[in-house]
């Protein structure tokens, strides 16, 4: 008897998911039409969307469109019913956002970041975590959790095995936060978070299998196979940032030498530009910035700098197409500000040189969140294991 009620309960949890992610997807849209796409009887419907009603998860608005009958009363999603905070740890920034439970962006807070210490990043975070707990309106669920983006390998326990640009090992911050704000928080590799976030929100919600390159200091790749964000068996694939690409190059944070962030990151970007006259700036004030402004003003060498990055770029993005055979390459972080000087190098290496069959279909662009895919994918995790564990 027990099983039986166990089993009862976990058919109706699956039921009363399936119910809210229609709406979520479809609203607005009727009971009936619910039943039709999900397959469910009318009644069942009903019992269901009614107590997603009563928990504040969905509500109801006018009546729709009469097919030759009553008119349907529709439906929709409550995306005011809490709030998502979502933090983007750069090697020289940090990024908050709060944003509703569809993703749209409450609030924001960026700040520079001119220490790598754990403590002080730390007390950085929470900082930005309290000032956006401040900016949050009224709402049934409030906080509903924290998301927070690493550059590096993070397991699927959360804990930050290693983030060489930040100089960090084995570092465990998960617990310390949800006990300080009491909300579930997620840890995550930022590019897999960039990743999720482009392909819900972004340039990627089209195709279901994805490479998400996020070129800053560093560079990660976020991977999607078929609609699902792939992360390994451990939870830390994608480091093609630490795949060689030059033998015996250039000397990397991560150990080894000839890694393709060497050539082909914001960090990258920096170096080559201390090589060339940059006028306003000394070769410490650089920033990518200022670079991009100088383009934008015909400077020839600062735009065949930007070629030069852009063909490294191609270099590990031929590498990976002949690996993956993706649907769609999405270029983001804070690289993508300089689109226009890139594109044209990275197109033009991936015709010369990726097989063929694997260019058929092939769609290759620049992220459409740009600088916030990263945050904005925190906060879509937080937010999908909030309505996991709350529909019951």
């Amino acid at each position: 008897m027990t099983i039986l009620t166990g089993n009862q309960q976990l058919v109706k949890q699956i039921n009363k998911t399936l119910v809210l992610e229609t709406i979520l997807n479809e609203a607005p849209i009727s009971r009936a039409d619910i039943a039709q796409k999900v397959g469910l009887n009318k009644g069942t419907v009903s019992s269901l969307v009614n107590e997603l009603i009563e928990e504040q998860l969905i509500y109801e608005s006018g009546p729709g469109k009469s097919s030759g009958g009553r008119r349907p009363v529709m439906l929709l999603f409550n995306e005011k019913a809490g709030y998502s905070i979502g933090i983007d740890l750069g090697v020289n920034y940090i990024l908050g956002i709060l944003t509703d439970l569809k993703g749209h962006i409450v609030a924001e807070i960026q700040k520079k970041l001119s220490v790598t210490g754990v403590e002080q990043v730390k007390q950085m975070m929470i900082a930005i975590i309290e000032d956006l707990i401040r900016s949050a309106g009224q709402s049934h669920y409030g906080i509903i959790g924290i998301g927070i983006g690493i550059p590096g390998m993070v397991n699927n326990d959360g804990e930050i095995l290693l983030a060489p640009n930040l100089g960090w090992k084995n570092v465990r911050m998960k617990e310390e936060i949800e006990n300080r704000f009491q909300v579930p928080v997620i840890i995550e590799n930022e590019a897999n978070a960039g990743a999720y976030g482009e392909k819900l929100y972004g340039a990627g919600k089209e195709f279901d299998n994805i490479l998400y390159v996020s070129a800053g200091i560093g560079i990660g790749v976020g991977v999607i196979l078929d609609g699902q964000l792939f992360t390994g068996s451990g939870g830390f694939s994608g480091e093609m940032g630490h795949t060689i690409i030059i033998v015996n190059g250039k000397e990397c944070s991560c150990g080894s030498r000839g890694c393709w962030e060497q050539y082909a990151s914001e960090k990258a970007l920096l170096e080559e530009a201390k090589n060339i006259p940059i006028p306003y700036a000394d070769k410490d004030s650089i920033s990518i910035e200022l670079l991009v402004e100088l383009a934008k003003e015909g400077n020839e060498e600062v735009i065949n700098l930007f070629k030069k990055i852009g063909a490294y770029l191609g270099v590990g993005i031929n590498n990976m197409i002949n690996t993956f055979n993706p649907e769609q390459i999405i270029i983001g972080n804070r690289l993508a500000m300089a689109k226009d000087w890139l594109e044209e190098s990275i197109t033009h290496f991936v015709k010369s040189h990726t097989i063929p069959f694997h260019q058929q279909d092939l769609s290759i662009t620049f992220s459409q969140l740009t600088t916030h895919s990263t945050a904005v994918g925190v906060c879509a995790l937080s937010i999908e294991n909030f309505l996991k564990t709350n529909v019951k």
